[in-house]
C-alpha cells in the first residue's frame, strides 16, 4: 500500500494502460484496514512547474472531507517530445467511527507535449464510473475548446483573480459552456472568497425595517490587496446586481459611479492597500456608516454599524479562510447553479 497521505506520495509508477489493474491490486493488498470511497471524480489540471506534488498536498487535505478519485494532472507544454508518466496512490483518513481508513485514490499524470491534445484522452479514459467531473482549472482558458472533454464536466473551478484579461476569459468560459450545451457549472474561488464578507454585510439588512437604507446608498468603499483588484470589483458588482444599480461612468480605474432605481447616484471608491484579499467594506446610506472588515488576529470579521455621534462598537462574525484547499472545500459541501454568481460576473465584465 502506497505511503499515509502526511507524506504526500506520488505513488507507484504504472504504465497507462494498466492503471485500472495496478488500481484493484492496490486495494486487494489493503483489504480489510482500508475502504475506498469515491463521491466525484476531481480532476486538478496545471501546466506550473511542480504542481504536481503542491496539488498532492492539496488533495490529501482535500480528500479529508471529499471521498473522490483524484487525477492530478502537471502539463509541459513546451517539452520537444511528447510523453506521459503515470502513478497511483491514495489519500486515507482514520474514519471518526473506528479505526478503518477511508481511502481516495488518485491518479497522477505528467504531460510533455501537445498538453491539449492529449488532456481529453488523459481525463475521460480514467473516470471513476458515471460520477460527476469536477474540473479545477488552474491555468487561464485558451484555444482551442475541445468539447470532447469540456462535455463531460459537470463544474468547472477558477480563480478569475489571476486572469490577465478578465473579457476574454468570460468570453472563453461562455463558449465553453456553449460547448456544453450549458450543463457546465462555473465555480469562481474569487467569489468564493466573498462570501462571509457578503453574507456580513447582508445581514445589516435582514429585518423589513431596514430595507429602506439600501435605496440610500450614496458611498461604498472598498479595501482590496494588492493583485485582487478584480476582487474587489466582483464585490462592487455583486451590489450593483442585487441592487439594480446601471453604470453611470468609471471615472478612474478605481473610481466607479452607478445610478439606482429611483436614479440616485452611488460612487463606489476601490483601495489598494495591504491586508486580506477583500480587507474592509464601507457603505454609506443617509447618515448611516456600515462597515465590515477583517479583525488585527485575521480570522474573525467585526462589522459595526454608526450613526451621528454613537460609539462604533463591533461585532464578530466568522471571516473563514482565502487558502486554495479551503476555498474548494467551501466549493464542493455547493451543488447547483451559481445564479447570484453569474449575475455579478455579468456587472464585472464591463468594469475590468
Amino acid at each position: 500500500m502506497p505511503a499515509a497521505a502526511e507524506r504526500y506520495s506520488l505513488g507507484a509508477p504504472v504504465e497507462i494502460g494498466e492503471i485500472e489493474q495496478e488500481l484493484k491490486k492496490l486495494w486487494h493488498e489493503g483489504e480489510g484496514a482500508m475502504t475506498r470511497a469515491s463521491l466525484m471524480n476531481l480532476a486538478v489540471y496545471s501546466e506550473e512547474r511542480g504542481s504536481l506534488q503542491n496539488n498532492t498536498q492539496s488533495m490529501a487535505r482535500i480528500t479529508e472531507n471529499h471521498a473522490c478519485r483524484a487525477l492530478v494532472i502537471e502539463a509541459d507544454c513546451g517539452a520537444s517530445d511528447n510523453h506521459v508518466s503515470a502513478w497511483i496512490s491514495a489519500h486515507c483518513h482514520v474514519s471518526s467511527v473506528g479505526s478503518k481508513q477511508v481511502c481516495s485514490e488518485q491518479i497522477s499524470f505528467l504531460l510533455k507535449g501537445g498538453c491539449t491534445a492529449q488532456l481529453p484522452n488523459i481525463v475521460l479514459s480514467n473516470l471513476d464510473s458515471d460520477l460527476p467531473l469536477y474540473l479545477w482549472w488552474q491555468e487561464e482558458f485558451r484555444e482551442p475548446i475541445d468539447p470532447q472533454l469540456w462535455t463531460w464536466v459537470d463544474r468547472v473551478i477558477y480563480d478569475s483573480h489571476r486572469w490577465s484579461d478578465f473579457r476574454s476569459q468570460i468570453h472563453l468560459l461562455e463558449r465553453t459552456q456553449q460547448e456544453a450545451n450549458q450543463r457546465i457549472v462555473p465555480c469562481d474561488l474569487n467569489w468564493t472568497r466573498l462570501d462571509n464578507l457578503r453574507f456580513a454585510l447582508a445581514q445589516f439588512f435582514d429585518h423589513p425595517a431596514s430595507h429602506h437604507r439600501l435605496v440610500k446608498i450614496s458611498k461604498v468603499r472598498i479595501d482590496f490587496a494588492p493583485g485582487f483588484k478584480s476582487t474587489g470589483i466582483l464585490f462592487a458588482s455583486w451590489l450593483a446586481a442585487q441592487l439594480n444599480w446601471q453604470i453611470d461612468e468609471v471615472k478612474s480605474p478605481t473610481e466607479l459611479r452607478f445610478v439606482g432605481p429611483l436614479g440616485r447616484k452611488i460612487d463606489v471608491e476601490l483601495h489598494e492597500c495591504d491586508g486580506q484579499p477583500v480587507h474592509q467594506i464601507v457603505l454609506i446610506s443617509g447618515d448611516v456608516e456600515f462597515r465590515v472588515s477583517y479583525s488585527k488576529c485575521g480570522d474573525l470579521l467585526e462589522v459595526s454599524r454608526l450613526q451621528g455621534g454613537e460609539k462604533r462598537i463591533p461585532q464578530l462574525m466568522p471571516a473563514g479562510k482565502s487558502d486554495p484547499v479551503s476555498l474548494i472545500n467551501e466549493e464542493l459541501m455547493r451543488g447547483g447553479p451559481h445564479h447570484v454568481y453569474v449575475g455579478a460576473l455579468d456587472c464585472a465584465r464591463d468594469l475590468l
